[in-house]
């Protein structure tokens, strides 16, 4: 689950991590009260807003008003602009970052920072950028928090300030089950209070019946992505030709790779995970059918989910949906040779590896066989 600005501010206030006054709106008419001067700040669930022109100074009501007519409706990193964030305009001595996120290979948390926050922290080279991994089962421990306060090279007073925001950060990033949490730029103000300047939350969505509080909330998905996960459904949408259907997450990402190397492009990608039901199978396929792909790349390893099963699924899939879109399938495991047969009734394409798969799904993509 990402979060736009303003909610993500919110639940940073409710941790205790100080932040600027704003008011959110969905038109111009709805900004009466802005606490001015002020920025004017698109509502996306993407970064560089700031280099699309998202966010823009306004001195007056008018003015605010003016900017946010120009903003909404804008398009930034493929998405429109439905809101934007009027937030009172900070008095900047310097910027900072700071970031909890998960590290996978270490399996632990990582704290992120750096006395140079803004735009361009991605550009800086490593040796400005604080790391340290905090123990899972212990927390962060003191000698965590004296390097990170030594890394800023601040006074005390505002090097306390820092300090005291990153406990309550890493403090919501456990309680609220996030994968990230980000403050960049975290502001230090001309008077020497220390404000998160923007926000970044993403928590995780194995998490999200532990949060129902987050229900309804708008996703960086596509209507068919919402659709797949009201259903329960893995379903991630690319921007390739050639759908792919795999059960595990391993491999399907495999898959891709493999599809990849090949010359092909997964335009869309469903993980079957270990469904042993026809219904259920062929809801999922139906789904990419909506897609609209040129070919369809089916690796399934029969264990869980029987290979016929799957195969059962896709052909009702298919005569549901009266689709005609050529399917390249590779199936190995408990009852393959029925899910063969299945599939060869349907016209598909078989495969006896991977490798042979790919090369055939980029063929029969490209019209080819």
């Amino acid at each position: 689950m990402k979060f736009l600005e303003y909610k993500a501010k919110e639940i940073f206030s409710r941790y205790g991590i100080p932040v600027p006054r704003g008011i959110v709106a969905s038109t111009p008419e709805d900004i009466t009260n802005p606490p001015l001067p002020c920025m004017v700040k698109a509502q996306v669930l993407v970064g560089g807003r700031g280099r699309a022109g998202g966010i823009r100074p306004a001195n007056g009501l008018d003015e605010a008003r003016g900017v946010a007519r120009q903003i909404l409706g804008m398009a930034i990193g493929g998405y429109t602009v439905k809101q934007v964030y009027l937030e009172e305009r900070l008095d900047i001595e310097k910027e900072l970052y700071l970031s909890f996120a998960i590290d996978r290979s270490a399996r632990e948390s990582l704290l992120m920072a750096s006395a140079m926050g803004g735009m361009e922290v991605e550009s800086l080279p490593r040796d400005r950028i604080f790391m340290e991994h905090v123990p899972v089962l212990v927390g962060p421990q003191p000698y965590v928090w004296r390097a990170f306060r030594a890394s800023l090279g601040l006074p005390k007073d505002v090097a306390d300030q820092a300090v005291d925001i990153a406990r309550k950060a890493y403090d919501l990033f456990r309680k609220e089950d996030a994968e990230l949490v980000e403050i960049n730029p975290l502001v230090l103000t001309k008077d020497g209070r220390v404000i998160a300047g923007d926000a970044k939350l993403v928590i995780d969505d194995n998490a999200e019946y532990r949060h129902p509080e987050y229900a309804g909330m708008d996703q960086d998905r596509t209507p068919l992505e919402e659709e797949a996960h009201e259903k329960g459904i893995a379903f991630v949408q690319l921007d390739g030709d050639i759908g792919v259907i795999a059960n595990g997450a391993g491999l399907t990402m495999a898959t891709l790779d493999v599809l990849n190397l090949k010359g092909g492009r997964g335009g869309t990608f469903l993980d079957l995970g270990g469904t042993d039901d026809p219904g259920k199978v062929a809801e999922a396929f139906e789904l990419l059918l909506k897609a609209k792909p040129a070919a369809i790349l089916l690796n399934i390893f029969g264990g869980i989910t029987k290979a016929d099963t799957v195969a059962v699924g896709v052909k009702q899939a298919l005569e549901v949906m009266h689709a005609s879109v050529p399917v390249v399938a590779r199936i190995k495991g408990v009852n393959e040779d029925k899910a063969k047969q299945i599939l060869r009734d349907i016209g598909m394409y078989p495969a006896e590896t991977i490798e042979q798969a790919a090369e055939l799904a980029v063929k029969v993509s490209h019209g080819a066989r």
